[in-house]
């Protein structure tokens, strides 16, 4: 007896918010793509929520500081949900993308700024899966596996040398 198709898993419910104005910025549906292409690169079949805020340089470097001990702003930064036992809710975690390190990062790399912003998507998204990039087995497995999404979305490799 052949085995029927699985359902596809449910869109990722997602927000956006910014402290930033939107100019230059990604549509929340670009957004909701990009994480929906990590989510489906990951194996991911639950439902899934995230929340992503788009934020300036002094709240970056405000959340690298306090939550990660590093006093400057960086691209994006990951906060896995932590629910508490018997919380059963679909939130995987929050995003916090910084608006201006993306675009100097994008002009210095000679990268396409949609492109930076949907692989800073995906990289995230990945972290609030569980993916790291501490040892180097774990860095080849995780830059791999973003490879292999962002040519799914038609974005070049983003470790090639430019």
């Amino acid at each position: 007896m052949p085995k029927s198709p699985q359902a596809a898993p449910p869109p990722p419910q997602l927000s956006v918010s910014y402290a930033v104005p939107r100019g230059g910025i990604p549509s929340p549906a670009s957004f909701r793509q990009w994480v929906a292409a990590a989510l489906k690169g990951a194996r991911r079949r639950k439902p899934a929520e995230v929340a992503i805020r788009i934020v300036d340089v002094a709240e970056g470097q405000a959340l690298n500081r306090d939550y990660r001990g590093k006093d400057y702003a960086t691209n994006v930064l990951s906060f896995p949900a932590e629910l508490p036992p018997g919380v059963n809710l679909p939130l995987i975690g929050d995003l916090a993308i910084c608006a201006p390190v993306v675009a100097r990062e994008a002009a210095e790399q000679g990268k396409r700024p949609r492109d930076h912003w949907a692989h800073l998507t995906v990289h995230g998204t990945l972290h609030l899966l569980g993916y790291d990039h501490l040892e180097d087995a774990e860095a080849e497995a995780m830059e791999a596996l973003e490879t292999r999404i962002l040519a799914s979305l038609g974005i070049a490799d983003p470790y090639a040398p430019q």
